[in-house]
């Protein structure tokens, strides 16, 4: 896959659901994605860190996934709010407790500001939970704006910093 082409989905969450594990409801989200328009090329490890602003909640899992599709960007983004939903996730107050939160990291080097679509995320880059993923799979993609390496953005993160594989290896091909 073209770095530059790549469609890049955070995926997390800590609260199991009917599935018995953050990570068994995540990878049944990811089982999803292809029939929602999502195929997956890559994804990472899964990653633990903690909840936050409660670090007594249960922890998180993370990861990252490479998908191909031919939505456009805010069809892609309603996409995986529906896959969202599908998985209970209810989207109350920010940073509460989830059983999957799905986010577009980029989408390409598309660089969008709506009111409801920003590429690439805002914050994605701050956050070790998501490069440190991201890294496994693609190091050398490239962010549109900061022009850095998600190697670079991995090691210079400011928030999550506990976040650590937790399980599972990458993987590349159909998923």
């Amino acid at each position: 896959m073209d770095l530059d082409e790549a469609v890049i989905v955070a995926l997390g969450g800590n609260m199991a659901g009917d599935y018995g594990s953050s990570e068994a409801l995540l990878e049944a989200a990811l089982a999803r994605f292809a029939q929602a328009g999502l195929p997956v090329v890559a994804r990472s490890s899964w990653w633990s860190s903690a909840a936050w602003p409660d670090p007594t909640a249960n922890e998180y899992r993370n990861g990252v996934a490479l998908v191909e599709t031919k939505l456009a960007p805010l069809q892609a983004l309603h996409t995986l709010f529906s896959i969202e939903a599908h998985f209970g996730r209810v989207r109350s107050e920010q940073n509460a407790p989830r059983t999957l939160d799905l986010d577009l990291i980029a989408y390409g080097q598309a660089i969008v500001a709506k009111a409801d679509l920003i590429l690439p995320h805002p914050r994605a880059h701050e956050r070790l939970f998501v490069m440190g993923p991201l890294a496994e799979i693609a190091p050398e993609w490239r962010h549109p704006t900061l022009g850095k390496t998600a190697r670079e953005l991995a090691a210079g993160a400011s928030v999550g910093l506990d976040a650590r594989p937790a399980s599972k290896k990458a993987q590349a091909g159909p998923i």
